[in-house]
């Protein structure tokens, strides 16, 4: 076909024509950056703590009276807490994986260092840590008995014990010692004053609380044998049993001490609900966002579609009249959408690339993958021809006898 006419003709309605276009446009480069936004959002959604989320149950506690003796606390709750029916494991935490408690390190390998080599976030273990979460060790070893201190007797600050063995996520590892295993290796962690302290073992990877970017990576983190007395617990059991295992948790902490204070109870399965309902808001807005956009363009295309069929009814009956098949009349029409599809697509995904350097350096957003271009490109043709359908259709349908009266 020769589309010499077509563009006369759309010349001639430049007006029409270029918003359009710029319609196009617009929702082309709304909508692969929303789209792109949405992806990562599900990633984040989807990602692997590394602990047992369906197993674990979190409880933070404090108490109104002063003087309490946090360490023997601890020992006589871990001891109760244990001893519940359907509790696998129990440990005293500093943190969790979606927890509002963030707990971190810078990390030098050398004591000369100005500036750390990265930071990282810090998992405190009782001794019951590992099992609790569901960590396993996959190189090296878990802390030996003697290795264990209590978190009152350290002060990362002063000059005194040091962290006398310390667990590195695998990431954290990898990122510290490429190419080499990082057990036996010396880091310094937790206070410019502390002697370096030998890496025993890696665990696989173990995600950081807080948001992502609060660290170096979000499985940037460390594990130490240090037993906290914060009041905070962590406990293990089976899928159904949580709630019943809670409930009898909070009971047993309160018979121990009826001047305690429950700050915080629940499942960590809706600790991550609670903890990613931003990014659900997020992906419906944008999903809603996305079908408004693509609404708009396919009306403001079978609008200017009808628009001109009713401009052209007397072109159109002298061109049947001469011979054009409806056929003919069809892909007339379908020829000029494609062509307005593709100019505001053209114009679109350099928009799209615009607007992604912009959120890049205002929010931190990945750069876009080019295979979201094409992506949209495919969906606003497809979409232009599905609503160009129908008027192309009415056009074809007008008789050469009606089109030529009505002039």
């Amino acid at each position: 076909m020769d589309i010499r006419p077509i563009l006369v003709t759309l010349l001639r309605h430049k007006t029409a024509s270029l918003l359009i276009v710029l319609e196009i446009a617009l929702s082309c480069a709304i909508i692969c950056n929303a789209v792109f936004i949405i992806s990562n959002r599900i990633a984040e959604l989807q990602i692997d703590s590394g602990v047992a989320d369906d197993e674990l149950v979190y409880l933070a506690t404090s108490s109104l009276l002063p003087d309490v003796n946090m360490d023997a606390l601890r020992k006589h709750d871990i001891q109760a807490l244990s001893s519940l029916p359907g509790v696998k494991s129990a440990s005293s935490v500093n943190q969790i994986p979606f927890g509002g408690n963030v707990w971190g390190s810078d990390v030098r390998l050398d004591t000369e260092q100005v500036r750390p080599t990265t930071h990282a976030s810090l998992y405190m273990d009782d001794g019951q840590l590992l099992q609790t979460y569901g960590l396993q060790v996959t190189e090296g070893r878990a802390f030996n008995a003697d290795e264990y201190l209590d978190n009152s007797a350290f002060d990362p600050n002063k000059i005194g014990p040091s962290v006398p063995a310390i667990i590195l996520s695998r990431s954290l590892a990898q990122s510290l010692f490429p190419g080499q295993s990082a057990v036996g290796q010396l880091v310094y962690v937790w206070g410019e004053n502390q002697p370096p302290s030998p890496v025993v073992g890696i665990v696989s990877d173990l995600m950081t609380p807080g948001t992502p970017g609060s660290f170096g990576d979000r499985y940037h983190t460390m594990i130490f044998p240090i037993r906290v007395s914060n009041g905070a617990y962590a406990l293990r059991t089976t899928p159904d049993q949580r709630d019943a295992v809670l409930a009898a948790a909070v009971a047993a902490l309160n018979a121990s001490d009826p001047n305690r204070i429950i700050e915080q109870k629940d499942t960590l399965a809706q600790m991550r609900a609670d903890f990613h309902r931003r990014d659900r808001a997020v992906i419906w807005l944008l999903l809603a966002v996305c079908i408004a956009l693509l609404a708009v363009t396919a009306f403001g295309i079978i609008g200017l579609a009808s628009f001109w069929v009713q401009q052209r009814t007397k072109q159109i009956g002298i061109r049947r009249a001469l011979g054009a098949t409806r056929q003919h009349i069809l892909r007339y029409f379908q020829v000029e959408n494609f062509i307005l599809s593709s100019a505001g697509i053209v114009l679109g995904l350099l928009l799209a690339y615009s607007l992604n350097m912009l959120l890049m350096s205002r929010y931190e957003l990945p750069r876009l993958p080019l295979a979201y271009l094409p992506a949209a490109a495919v969906l606003l043709w497809v979409l232009g021809q599905i609503a160009v359908f129908g008027p192309a259709r009415r056009a074809a349908a007008i008789p050469p006898a009606v089109a030529t009266r009505s002039a």
